[in-house]
């Protein structure tokens, strides 16, 4: 097993005013040779966007785009006529840019943070057809066990669709539970991020925002410590 820590500390952050970011690799002013992509994960951006702010048009093309709200919520508008659609807690969104895309995000309340994960993953399949999607999670369904949120568009779990081979889930752990991780296949690997509590995995202690980056294995397990809530992105190599 092979098994690289990433500190929340440690992290690539950028204060914009009305976006704070913190980036877990290199993206916009952030460089570090080290930390470029973990397999077909490219971008996992951790943001707090002030109220009423936001993301004005811009494009993307081939690209997995994956954004999960944890606070407030994130108004989409797009070129593929989906007009200023929420997306709250609970829900998660995707987008796959293909051929290309236009879009905008803002915070939707003129008081409150929009607090959220974006994540990007590379495609298998360049030159599609853009196409959007969103789903509500229930939390319920994640308590001690573990939640598919995203797979690859031939995959038979359920969940949201991408054009990758890839899965992205959740779990809320109770504290002094265990979970067990077993992976697709040892080519690949998983990108852990500790939302909130504590755990342990391989003797390595993890906080709020913590990730692991687990490499060559066939399974892993997690121990709360804490109440926790973690993220699962594992993808090929």
């Amino acid at each position: 097993m092979k098994i690289q820590k990433h500190r929340a500390s440690s992290r690539g952050s950028a204060n914009h005013g009305w976006l704070q970011a913190n980036h877990s690799f290199s993206f916009g002013n952030y460089y570090n040779p080290d930390r470029l992509q973990f397999g077909a994960l490219r971008v996992l951006n951790d943001d707090v966007i002030a109220p009423s702010m936001g993301f004005g048009e811009h494009p993307h093309k081939n690209m997995e785009i994956i954004t999960i709200p944890l606070q407030g919520v994130l108004k989409h508008k797009d070129n593929m006529s989906n007009e200023w659609l929420p997306i709250k807690p609970g829900e998660v969104q995707i987008m796959s840019a293909g051929t290309g895309v236009f879009h905008s995000e803002i915070n939707g309340s003129s008081k409150e943070d929009l607090k959220l994960f974006q994540i990007w993953i590379l495609p298998n399949k360049d030159g599609v057809t853009p196409r959007y999607d969103q789903k509500v999670f229930s939390s319920e369904e994640r308590k001690n066990k573990l939640q598919v949120l995203v797979s690859a568009i031939d995959d038979d779990e359920d969940g949201l669709k991408i054009y990758q081979d890839a899965l992205i889930s959740r779990i809320d752990l109770d504290k002094n539970k265990t979970f067990e991780y077993t992976l697709k296949s040892p080519n690949y690997g998983v990108f852990l991020m500790n939302i909130s509590g504590e755990v342990l995995i391989e003797n390595e202690s993890l906080q709020e925002r913590d990730a692991l980056l687990i490499e060559k294995t066939d399974s892993f397990t997690v121990s709360a410590n804490l109440n926790s809530e973690l993220l699962f992105i594992e993808v090929p190599f």
